[in-house]
């Protein structure tokens, strides 16, 4: 196995690990993908923000980059739940 190939594997690894983390916590699973992704995300920030009463849509917007355009906006159904 190639080193970049074993990266690969690894990176697959701690995003579905993230995921799973983010979804047993309450975001959907659009959002929870995408943060799970998001290597500038601190997942235990997120998760302690959701653990205090936060919804998981506005910890998401908290700690998003603040020079990240591209951010996604979650959802109306995000908002609600």
């Amino acid at each position: 196995m190639s080193i970049d190939s074993r990266r690969t594997d690894d990176r697959a690894q701690w995003v579905r690990w993230r995921t799973r983390r983010l979804l047993g916590a309450g975001f959907s699973a659009d959002l929870a993908a995408c943060l799970a992704r998001a290597d500038r995300i601190d997942l235990h920030r997120v998760l302690s923000l959701v653990d205090r009463g936060c919804p998981p849509h506005l910890a998401a917007r908290i700690l998003a980059p603040l020079d990240d355009d591209g951010w996604p906006e979650p959802n109306k159904r995000e908002r609600t739940t």
